[in-house]
């Protein structure tokens, strides 16, 4: 191992760079905390006075589960792209597909963070170049139309007056259509969006160095505001503690009335619990980057603690500051429920005037600007290291000459342009990709959770730079199958499709896989795939663990199958 190790010191051609310490993976991976924007509208409008508890409980089981991973990342010191390239060597003994199927889940969950962020970040900037304006009942313009319109109701009037007066870029689509459970549009929010991605793309061509270098000073200017908004309303004394109670579930999603603890109140909960995964767990990225450590061996723990501590602060933080100043029918508010009025919110909580809300605004979009190159960098680590392991197509593991994936990356941008097309219609398109995606994440940690104890019984001898406490490894496989609990009762609170659509997509990588290992490699995996674990192929037919993988694995579709059907709106 040693030997590898040394051979890679030095940067190769077609090979990524050892450029980076766990200063630089922690500043890669700040762009996490800022996926709370993404989901804080929608949990507040699906859980209500939940909503701060959901949040809480979900950061601690994402920071609990992530010493499984930082035992496995430490077992491949040259290898990148995330947990999921780690996991899938402990299932690959016991099944070709199902250890690809960790990666594709994995990218699939992380590469769309790429357009819903950039749809976020273009919405929060139409709202500041050409804003909607407000009309109450007694605005002059509403009351002008209700003179001029006899018998009109004020509603009806502000709506009218509201429509007159909207900027027409606002209204204006080159196409749009409707395709089974979502729409998609060539909207305003679609163009800046893929501006925004492009940008990115730009500085991620540059090769993880320049990344670093570039998020370390953008994750200043955003963590601190973060922290600024966190804070400020507890020391001024705008937290109302009746926005806390009762702690009940809503009797429907998006209605302030509220509910009980029976089965559609729990089946609210866990769809909360299901989407904020998706953004609570999200610091294990910065595993993402091993084989460009300078020292594998005690960056990667410290890359993943310290980035998971970071969110821990975060994603507790934020919420309970928001839940606390706006309340239960602030936070069902259109514009806080589609995300796009979530930054002038959490602007407002702050005060200081027109100059610090603009300024905090564009604040929260350099946020969401950071977690767009976050996904970019981890999603296009995972392609190339799936096709470098022999996974994916052969095409993906090429790289420039600053050590940049970058045929996996225009793969995402192409990608994503696409998606990015959906999430710009509407909410309800928004939160269908997001939780399609969020299908892949929990499949993934699934597997990846349970590859903590398999690589534990059939790689026991080699050497773990950090080996985890073997109660937190029990405790990251109970979550596990607490997580397929979220996933089987949560994904129909956001459409009624989304888990079927999820586990057609994860499907799709059946197709690609035996392209690649039967077409391209006539059936053989790459010679290097397994040298960190000091393996070659024969070594694949020792199975120390038996049964258990595969009857972990029916168990897990028996809960998640289970919890769909008794656990119903």
């Amino acid at each position: 191992m040693s030997t590898i190790s040394t051979a890679l010191e030095q940067p190769a051609e077609g090979k990524l760079h050892r450029n980076i310490d766990w200063r630089g993976a922690f500043w890669v991976a700040s762009g996490v905390p800022a996926l709370v924007l993404f989901s804080i509208g929608g949990i507040a409008g699906t859980t209500g006075t939940l909503a701060f508890g959901i949040w809480i409980a979900s950061m601690i089981m994402g920071f609990l589960q992530s010493f499984t991973y930082a035992e496995i990342a430490g077992l491949f010191p040259n290898k990148s792209g995330g947990a999921s390239i780690y996991g899938a060597t402990a299932w690959l003994r016991y099944s070709k597909f199902i250890a690809p199927l960790s990666v594709w889940c994995n990218w699939f969950a992380w590469s769309p963070v790429l357009s819903l962020g950039c749809s976020i970040a273009a919405a929060y900037i139409l709202n500041a170049l050409a804003p909607v304006p407000l009309f109450t009942d007694a605005s002059p313009d509403v009351v002008a139309y209700i003179a001029a319109h006899a018998g009109t109701a004020p509603a009806d009037a502000i709506a009218a007056v509201t429509a007159a007066a909207t900027p027409a870029i606002r209204n204006w689509t080159l196409f749009s259509h409707t395709l089974g459970p979502v729409s998609f549009t060539l909207n305003a929010t679609f163009f800046i969006g893929a501006v925004l991605m492009l940008i990115i793309f730009a500085i991620q061509h540059r090769g993880i160095l320049g990344t670093a270098n570039v998020q370390k000073y953008i994750g200043l200017l955003v963590i601190i505001p973060m922290l600024i908004v966190g804070v400020v309303p507890i020391v001024t004394g705008q937290i109302n503690w009746a926005n806390f109670s009762p702690l009940v579930p809503l009797a429907a999603a998006y209605a302030p009335e509220p509910g009980s603890w029976n089965i559609a109140g729990w089946t609210l909960v866990l769809g909360g619990m299901f989407i904020a995964a998706w953004s609570t767990y999200g610091f294990e990225t910065a595993v993402c980057y091993t084989s460009e450590f300078k020292n594998p061996g005690t960056d990667t723990f410290k890359a993943i603690f310290y980035s998971g501590l970071l969110c821990m602060l975060l994603f507790i933080l934020v919420p309970f500051t928001f839940q606390g100043v706006l309340g239960l029918n602030g936070m069902l508010a259109t514009p806080i429920v589609d995300g796009s009025g979530v930054a002038d919110a959490l602007a407002g909580m702050v005060g200081g005037g027109a100059l610090i809300h603009s300024l905090l605004v564009m604040l929260m979009i350099l946020a969401l600007v950071l977690c767009i190159m976050t996904a970019m960098a981890g999603s296009s680590r995972t392609l190339y290291q799936g096709s470098v392991d022999g996974w994916l197509p052969r095409y993906l593991s090429h790289v420039n000459e600053h050590g940049a994936p970058t045929r996996a990356m225009w793969t995402d941008l192409v990608f994503n342009l696409i998606v990015l097309a959906i999430a710009s219609a509407d909410a309800t398109s928004f939160f269908f990709i997001l939780a399609v995606s969020n299908c892949g994440y929990i499949i993934f940690n699934f597997l990846n959770l349970n590859a903590g104890w398999i690589h534990r019984i059939d790689n026991g001898h080699i050497n773990r730079p950090w080996k985890a406490p073997s109660w937190l490894l029990g405790l990251g496989a109970i979550f596990a199958y607490v997580n397929a609990i979220f996933m089987g009762a949560g994904a129909k609170v956001w459409n009624p499709m989304a888990l079927w659509a999820g586990l057609i997509t994860a499907a799709l990588i059946i197709p690609v896989f035996c392209y690649r290992h039967y077409v391209q490699d006539k059936g053989k995996f790459p010679d290097h795939m397994l040298a960190d674990l000091g393996m070659a192929g024969a070594d694949l037919s020792v199975k120390k663990a038996g049964m258990l993988p595969y009857l972990t694995l029916v168990a897990g579709v028996v809960v998640m199958l289970l919890a769909n059907w008794y656990f119903v709106i």
